[in-house]
């Protein structure tokens, strides 16, 4: 099992846990509303745990221009 994060924003992957087993609470995934949680983690069928995020060159362009925020993807 392998836990993959990638940028919500622009599909970059942001980084990925190898061969972990961990809990929810862990990862702060039980902080999450559940609509949040349904928006943000999936799984797959190797049982790896997807989780989308965001990275920093979006986080400072969403920081330059707030009106961005309406766009699902970012090209930077």
């Amino acid at each position: 099992m392998a836990i993959h994060y990638h940028c919500r924003h622009c599909g970059v992957e942001i980084g990925k846990l190898e061969k972990m087993s961990v809990h929810a609470e862990s990862l702060g995934l039980h902080k999450l509303s559940g609509e949040e949680r349904q928006d943000m983690v999936s799984y797959d069928s190797s049982g790896n745990i997807h989780i989308k995020s965001i990275c920093e060159d979006c986080q400072e362009v969403l920081e330059r221009n707030p009106d961005y925020h309406q766009y699902d993807f970012l090209h930077h």
